[in-house]
């Protein structure tokens, strides 16, 4: 009978040097799963250790009966990994995101030395190689042995379960299903299924054995409400058992109505993941993974785009169990390479086997801002195309899609090859203002009403330490992120066609070359703090937009200190009514929507507290004589104008548009050094971007609307700064 070894917690031990081969078991012990970039891929500088580390196992060899085989499975080493046994290399897999097998059979000897070598160098060939994220190198997933004998249920090299499920919803009235199921198998004669008290036996033709169930009145997989799934086995005449979870559900999208679940509208709104966290790195534990959840659930939403590559088989498993609607996708982004076509088709083609079955999986996504750094040529859109057609050719059943650049013009041929889009928009952070969301994506519906068309990224970055009585764009508040969060919540709720939504980002995450607000190594636009500890307030008012748990949550309990005379106090509900108590007396009661405000005079130090019904939140508040100087960014302390006395109206300022001010022979040139020496902090991302000629005519745009003022701070740019430069345009009189 099989039997399968769990490999993690054997005797591993690892080294960064690299003397060739190991012919010994060398370096420090570890356990695994493991990264080397825990500590120095979250620090900042962007100078994590990138290169080949090695990973060695003492290894006896098993028990294997006659005829039986043993198999050696890895569910993800970063980035490219070879696996070496008794110094024979074996394979060889580039992707670090997904599962792949070694038979190991034929060379084991009584005493072996198993050791892998692991790589995430750059290189132009493997996947990712540009991106604000950190690529952590490491063994960071299960690592397993599978004792098979002769007979026995394929474990292809390719990861892919021996196991495929299609099930079809034929007559959502009856709730008809029909469910195909195939069976890779070696060895073996015949294969008998069971599901729900059925049995059917096929003979295996070509390594593979099919059936048809039909399953009247099935009980449907049906989101976060009702995520029903069922499981077929199959038995193989030796006894050799295996099985599948899998749900009947049917995804519709539809430019006009958006998202459909089982015939009725089912608008996604969630978030996007990355796996990585504080202190661990991807080297996830199950318990981690099962907290992620949890805190997603929380806050109500119903789907998770899972970026930018194959997450880890429980994580799919715990989708399907929530009912969360899941965007998978390759790590095909930033910049195109012409070395990597091979890599882009394999990473589609491991994604899509190896998850074939999940029944949350509603896309499959081909690409992320692929056009940021690199011109829409006929190679990249030949890339694409090949990617369609595999996706296609492999899974019939489901939709591909992508996430664009915002600066990608909606005329673009790329935009014609999935069967739906969105778009990563950050108008109010990046660049422009917040309603330019809003004016894009109607203006986008209106022009292209036959397309499908989702907001696949937008946020706002937030340190919670950073909180402001007048919170601004480039600030890092979490006051700021809040107005952020509010306007694109609305305009989310407004616009049903939307297909999905998924806020940038749940958590905090590794960005090594990331420098800012206040944090080194880090992308601040979560929801949650990267070690899971804090929930910004922005995560509850989607809870207040999501949620059908009724609460009330009290803005601000991080803003203590407060310098103005009368504060803003704001509360987050999905509870038509609030009351305000300052120090245990009633205040104000409102009626609202979601998101209810409150002037409130303070003079010391008081409670504030909000209720709804049996529902109550309290935050503590302290008067003090000057703003906190530990509420903001070092560049941002003790603000108070930027200018010096009275402005020469005749002459430019700050407070002038950015576009007049840029037309002008005189300001023009001064603004712009300016401009680039402040597009130039934003990281190699942006400096990748800065020649795109869609992103300047897409600044230019956002210009028409910006003050001098506005656009600088959206960019950091220290106080005194401005107001040197505020003192340079008011000598340049106006013409």
């Amino acid at each position: 009978m099989s039997k399968t070894i769990l490999l993690n917690q054997s005797d591993w031990h690892f080294t960064k040097e690299n003397p060739g081969i190991p012919t010994a078991v060398m370096g420090e012990a570890v356990a695994l799963p493991h990264t080397w970039n825990t500590v120095d891929g979250q620090d900042g500088g962007n100078d994590y250790y990138r290169g080949t580390c090695w990973y060695t196992l003492a290894l006896e060899k098993p028990a294997i009966p006659a005829g039986s085989k043993a198999v050696l499975q890895l569910d993800g080493a970063a980035m490219t990994a070879a696996v070496y046994l008794n110094g024979e290399k074996l394979a060889e897999h580039k992707g670090g995101y997904s599962t792949f097998r070694v038979d190991l059979t034929d060379h084991l000897k009584e005493e072996n030395l198993l050791a892998i070598s692991v790589d995430n160098r750059d290189n132009d060939t493997v996947y990712p190689q540009k991106a604000d994220f950190t690529f952590y190198g490491g063994i960071y997933r299960d690592v397993t042995l599978h004792i098979v004998p002769a007979e026995h249920f394929a474990l292809p090299a390719n990861g892919a379960p021996a196991l495929k499920v299609t099930p079809i919803v034929t007559d959502l009235a009856a709730k008809t299903s029909e469910v195909t199921v195939e069976a890779a198998v070696v060895g073996a004669q015949n294969v008998t299924f069971a599901l729900e008290g059925q049995t059917l036996t096929a003979p295996v033709e070509k390594g593979t054995a099919k059936v048809v169930f039909t399953l009247n009145n099935a009980h449907l997989w049906d989101g976060v409400d009702d995520p029903f799934l069922y499981t077929v086995s199959a038995k193989l005449d030796n006894g050799e058992e295996t099985s599948a979870r899998f749900g009947c559900r049917k995804f519709e999208i539809d430019p006009q109505k958006g998202f459909h679940l089982n015939g009725r509208s089912y608008p996604l709104r969630g978030v996007s993941r990355h796996q990585d966290r504080k202190g661990a790195g991807n080297a996830l534990t199950n318990e981690m993974m099962e907290e992620d959840i949890s805190i997603i659930l929380e806050m109500g939403a119903n789907t998770i785009r899972l970026a930018h590559y194959q997450h880890a088989p429980y994580f799919y498993d715990l989708c399907d169990e929530k009912g969360l609607v899941i965007w998978a996708e390759i790590p095909y982004i930033t910049m195109h390479m012409t070395n990597g076509r091979a890599n882009t088709l394999t990473q589609m083609e491991e994604l899509i086997v190896q998850n074939y079955n999940h029944p949350c999986i509603a896309v499959w996504g081909l690409s992320n801002e692929i056009t940021a750094a690199s011109a829409v040529n006929e190679d990249l859109l030949e890339n694409h195309r090949l990617l369609n057609e595999l996706a296609h050719k492999l899974d019939p059943t489901r939709k591909t899609t992508m996430a664009n650049v915002f600066m990608l013009e909606t005329t673009s041929p790329i935009l014609e090859i999935p069967d739906v889009n969105s778009y990563n928009l950050y108008f109010g952070w990046y660049l422009g203002e917040l309603e330019q969301n809003d004016e894009f994506f109607d203006k986008y519906h209106a022009d292209f009403p036959d397309r499908c068309i989702g907001f696949s990224e937008y946020g706002a970055d937030a340190n919670p330490q950073y909180q402001s009585s007048h919170p601004e764009k480039g600030d890092y508040t979490e006051s700021y992120q809040c107005v952020y969060h509010e306007h694109i919540a609305k305009m989310i709720a407004d616009r049903p066609w939307l297909w999905a939504t998924h806020v940038w980002n749940m958590f905090d995450f590794a960005a090594d070359g990331r420098d800012e607000g206040g944090k080194h190594g880090e992308n601040q636009k979560g929801l949650v703090t990267f070690d899971r500890k804090i929930k910004k307030d922005p995560f509850y008012l989607y809870k207040a937009y999501w949620s059908k748990e009724p609460f009330v949550h009290l803005c601000g309990s991080r803003y203590v200190d407060r310098a103005e005379d009368v504060t803003e106090i704001k509360v987050y509900s999905n509870l038509p009514e609030v009351s305000l108590y300052k120090d245990g007396q009633l205040v104000e009661t409102k009626q609202g929507d979601k998101v209810f405000t409150f002037q409130l005079p303070i003079t010391g130090k008081h409670s504030i507290e909000a209720r709804s019904g049996e529902h109550s939140s309290v935050i503590l508040v302290n008067k003090v004589d000057a703003p906190n100087p530990d509420y903001a960014m070092d560049n941002r302390k003790n603000v108070t104008n930027w200018f010096d006395g009275e402005l020469d109206e005749s002459c430019w300022s700050v407070k002038d548009n950015m576009a007049a001010a840029m037309a002008d022979p005189k300001a023009g040139p001064i603004l712009k050094q300016i401009r680039e020496k402040a597009a130039a902090s934003r990281g190699d991302v942006a400096a990748a971007v800065k020649d795109n000629p869609a992103l300047v005519a897409m600044m230019e745009r956002a210009m028409q609307r910006m003050t001098i003022q506005s656009m600088l701070m959206q960019a950091g740019t220290s106080e005194e700064d401005i107001k040197q430069l505020n003192r340079v345009l008011q000598g340049i009189s106006k013409e």
